[in-house]
C-alpha cells in the first residue's frame, strides 16, 4: 500500500483586493493631480509631468503587484518523485526529480541585502522554491521539504507524520 502524496503549495501573499487597489491608485492620483494643479496655477507648470510620470509609475507597480497573486508553487512528493509546478495567469511548467537523488539546498545569499535561495536538485537540474517568502518562511519550508525528501539516497516514509 502506497501512502498518499505530500502536497505543499506556496503563494505570495497578496491581501489588496483589485477594488482596494482600483481605490488607492485613485486617491493618490486625485492628491498628486491636485496638488501638482495648485501649484501649476502658481505658476510650476513643470509639475505637472512628473506628477504624471510618478502616477504612471505607481499604476505600473500596482499593475506587476496584482499580477503576482495568480503565482502558485504546488510540490508533490510521492514514493517517486518530486515533483515541483509553476504556475501563472499564462504559464505552467512542470519539472520532475526523482525522490531518491533530489537535494533540498538553501543557498545562503551573496550579500546581507539579498534574499537566502531554496532549490530542488538533482542530476544537473535545479528548480527555485519560495522566492517571494520571507527568509523565516523559506528556512521552514527547507526544514519541512529535508523531512519529506531526506538527502541523497535515503527516501523517508511519507506515511509518518511530517
Amino acid at each position: 500500500m502506497h501512502p498518499d502524496p505530500q502536497r505543499i503549495e506556496i503563494c505570495p501573499h497578496c491581501s489588496l483586493s483589485i477594488r482596494a487597489a482600483v481605490l488607492f491608485f485613485g486617491s493618490v492620483c486625485f492628491v498628486s493631480f491636485g496638488v501638482a494643479g495648485l501649484m501649476a496655477a502658481q505658476g510650476f507648470w513643470p509639475v505637472l509631468p512628473f506628477a504624471g510620470l510618478e502616477m504612471a509609475l505607481l499604476g505600473w507597480a500596482l499593475k506587476v503587484s496584482m499580477a503576482r497573486r495568480h503565482h502558485r508553487q504546488t510540490i508533490t512528493v510521492t514514493e517517486s518523485d518530486v515533483s515541483v509546478e509553476l504556475q501563472d495567469q499564462q504559464h505552467s511548467v512542470r519539472h520532475v526529480f526523482p525522490r531518491h537523488w533530489a537535494q533540498v539546498k538553501l543557498r545562503r545569499p551573496a550579500s546581507r541585502l539579498h534574499p537566502s535561495r531554496l532549490t530542488i536538485e538533482s542530476h544537473g537540474r535545479q528548480c527555485e522554491l519560495g522566492s517571494f517568502l520571507t527568509e523565516a518562511e523559506r528556512r521552514g519550508l527547507a526544514v519541512r521539504l529535508q523531512g519529506l525528501i531526506g538527502r541523497v539516497n535515503e527516501s523517508p516514509s511519507l506515511a509518518q507524520p511530517v
